[in-house]
This record gives C-alpha cells, sequence and structure tokens, in this order.
C-alpha cells in the first residue's frame, strides 16, 4: 500500500462563524478515511492565534480543544514546521471572512500546497456580496433588486441613503453585511426605524452593507461538485425557515425547527434551470472544488441570491445532504472533496 496521503485539516478562524467551523470540523473528521489519510489539525482561535492541535475532536465541536494544552502548540512558524511542511493537501473547514474569502486561500498558495475548495480569487468575489452578483449579471443569471452603501456614506449622509433605499427597495428590506456568512449580521427591516437598527447592527460586521429587495418565493439551495474538468450539480433542496427568514439561530439552534426537503418539489423544468444557473454561478466566479448556491424561486423566475464557496459541513447542512440525495454518500463526498484539491496557481521552478 502506498504511503498515506497528510491532510491538514484547518478550522476556527476569526468570523462570526467560528462555531459552525468547530461542528463542520468536527463532521468532517469524523468520516475521513484514517486508512487513506493521516490527519494533522490546526485550529485557529477567534483572535487569530494558530495552533497545532492532537487532542480529542469531541473539544473541537464544544470549543473546548483551547484548554487542553497537553495537545496543543502554540508557538511554530506555519512556513517552517516540520507538522506544516509535510502536509500535502489542506483541508479548509473553515466559513466567512479570514477563512472563505481568500484570506487563508493566499497563505496555502505561498506555501506552495494544494488545497481543497476556490482559489483566492473565486473565493473572494464569492463571499463578496455585490461583487459576487455584479459577475452572475454579466453571464445572464437573474438577481433580485439590491444596493449597496459603505460606512462612510452612511456616516456622511444618512437620510440621502436612507431615501435611496426605500425608493430602490421599499419595505421589507433585508439588511446584510457585503462579506459574511450563516447569516450572521443579516436583518428584516419592515420599516424606517427597524432600517436604521438593522443598518447599524451590520456594520458590525463589515463596513460595506447590500441591501436586498423583498422576494416572495421559495428558498432553493444546490450544491456544486468539481472533480478533474467536471463540474456536477445536485439535486436541490428547500428551506423551509422557522422564523420569518433564514437567520443564524434558524439555522443552528437547536430549539428551532426549520425544515429541509431534499429533493424540493419543483417541476423538471426549474430542476434543470436551477443546476445549470448553479453550475454557470461557479463558473461565473472562476470556481473550483465545490461550492454551494443559493436561489429564490418565485411564480415567475428562478432568481440567484449567492454562492457559497466553502458551505457547511454540520450535521444538518445543506451541502452535504443534497449530495446524499444525489448519490454521494458524507464519506465518499469528503473522499472526493480531497481529491478535488488542487494548486490553484502554476508555480515556475
Amino acid at each position: 500500500m502506498k504511503n498515506k496521503l497528510n491532510i491538514g485539516v484547518v478550522f476556527g478562524g476569526q468570523s462570526g462563524e467560528h462555531e459552525v467551523s468547530r461542528v463542520s470540523a468536527y463532521n468532517v473528521l469524523g468520516v475521513i478515511d484514517r486508512d487513506k489519510y493521516n490527519i494533522i489539525t490546526i485550529g485557529i482561535s477567534k483572535k487569530g492565534k494558530w495552533f497545532l492541535f492532537s487532542g480529542d475532536s469531541e473539544k473541537i465541536k464544544d470549543g473546548s480543544w483551547e484548554q487542553d494544552q497537553k495537545n496543543l502548540i502554540a508557538d511554530f512558524s506555519i512556513f517552517s514546521h516540520q507538522e506544516i511542511s509535510k502536509i500535502d493537501i489542506f483541508f479548509p473547514v473553515l466559513h466567512g471572512p479570514m477563512g472563505e474569502d481568500g484570506t487563508i486561500q493566499g497563505v496555502f498558495e505561498m506555501l506552495n500546497k494544494p488545497y481543497v475548495g476556490c482559489g483566492v480569487l473565486s473565493s473572494a468575489v464569492g463571499m463578496d456580496k455585490v461583487f459576487s452578483k455584479i459577475m452572475f449579471e454579466s453571464v445572464g443569471i437573474p438577481t433580485g433588486k439590491y444596493i449597496y452603501f459603505r460606512e462612510n456614506d452612511w456616516k456622511n449622509d444618512q437620510a440621502t441613503q436612507l431615501a435611496g433605499i426605500e425608493a430602490a427597495l421599499g419595505y421589507p428590506v433585508f439588511v446584510k453585511p457585503a462579506n459574511m456568512g450563516s447569516s450572521v449580521g443579516i436583518s428584516k427591516a419592515h420599516d424606517r426605524d427597524e432600517l436604521i437598527l438593522a443598518i447599524n447592527e451590520a456594520f458590525i460586521y463589515d463596513n460595506k452593507l447590500i441591501l436586498e429587495a423583498f422576494i416572495k418565493g421559495r428558498e432553493i439551495e444546490c450544491a456544486v461538485l468539481q472533480v478533474g474538468d467536471t463540474v456536477r450539480a445536485s439535486i436541490p433542496g428547500e428551506v423551509i425557515p422557522s422564523k420569518e427568514f433564514y437567520d443564524y439561530e434558524a439555522k443552528y439552534s437547536a430549539t428551532e425547527d426549520s425544515k429541509v426537503v431534499i429533493p424540493a418539489d419543483l417541476s423538471q423544468e426549474v430542476t434543470e434551470k436551477i443546476r445549470n444557473y448553479a453550475i454557470k454561478a461557479f463558473e461565473a466566479i472562476e470556481g473550483s472544488g465545490l461550492s454551494r448556491v443559493d436561489f429564490f424561486v418565485t411564480e415567475d423566475e428562478v432568481l440567484i441570491n449567492e454562492v457559497n464557496t466553502l458551505p457547511g459541513f454540520t450535521n444538518i447542512s445543506m451541502y452535504p445532504k443534497m449530495w446524499e440525495a444525489t448519490g454521494i454518500g458524507y464519506k465518499e463526498l469528503v473522499d472526493t472533496i480531497i481529491a478535488s484539491a488542487q494548486r490553484k496557481r502554476v508555480t515556475v521552478s
């Protein structure tokens, strides 16, 4: 039997999705094939400190890994430590800024190592809800109405911004940090007072916001997987939120009863349109490896919402569930994703 590949699983991170990342990593570590791979686990704290962690993955799930001092190495260089140097493939199980936005992908590029998922450019574009919509529109994928502005615009002239939002989008309106996932910092505003509160809340997470008109439609998601030159789209699934919209609590709280329906109850024509749009969106941002693409389906049309270049891998996450319904189980999916890892740049020898 040939030597096992050394897989560097990276979890945690500095974003508001730190906890989701830990649960995703716990699930990935639970199914990864130890007969094929040696695992080197790297945790990043909320403050951005990197650790080599060799302890029980249960401690990753519950967050106690940072207190497990006997299984932590804190003082090391990612560019020279022997454990890092022997990694063959990095598997970032990270969500949100500093993990899904091209930042850590750039580190992997500097290390000249293959890694799972999208590259620097596609990660950055996919994370930024404004730039990704511009790319979707450029290839003919319909989007809902939206506007965006920066914190300085808001501070300098709130009245003008509010009037512009109300004229362009009306109420209700969704307010989102431009660079964030898992619905962190997102609010639905029904009037001007709620809008002001929502804008100030969203600016906690980013200095650029995107505001989107309410779309009366079903929330449909589709998973994309690339191996070699082949890009596939899964059977779509539908999210039925337990709350007014699918916010962070509705996604992850044990007390919420949001539902997912896989496959989504859609006509064959709409299903194929979604799958085709998902692949087209993935290619528009020059994606690689994997992504989850989210849509709204109204009575008249299919509208793209956003693309997630490192979707969740928790036990309730849609990405693995949709592939399971399409015929690829969780363990096989993780193996396939690792096989998709590549260097995103050609290096000169």
